[in-house]
């Protein structure tokens, strides 16, 4: 089975080789029929404490590493701001 990978934006980096990836998806209303906002946030592993607040990065599943912890960034784009920052 592959593995997922999404895009997000970094809203924290205050744990140590931990960042809170916040991913936004657009979902059509069921009734309405109109796109709304969906947004998820997931704490993602980063081994060497690389990205900070602002940054959009990529992030692929993996085995859990910790309670909350079973993502792991792949790469990310320095100071690119996305929609949350």
């Amino acid at each position: 089975m592959p593995r997922r990978v999404m895009q997000g934006v970094v809203v924290s980096d205050k744990m140590d080789k931990t960042v809170v990836v916040l991913v936004e998806r657009r979902v059509m209303h069921p009734v309405y029929k109109k796109f709304i906002k969906r947004s998820s946030k997931f704490a993602a592993h980063d081994e060497t404490n690389k990205h900070k607040v602002g940054d959009r990065v990529w992030i692929e599943e993996c085995r859990p590493i910790s309670k909350r912890k079973s993502w792991v960034v792949l790469e990310g784009e320095p100071g690119a701001k996305g929609p949350a920052a």
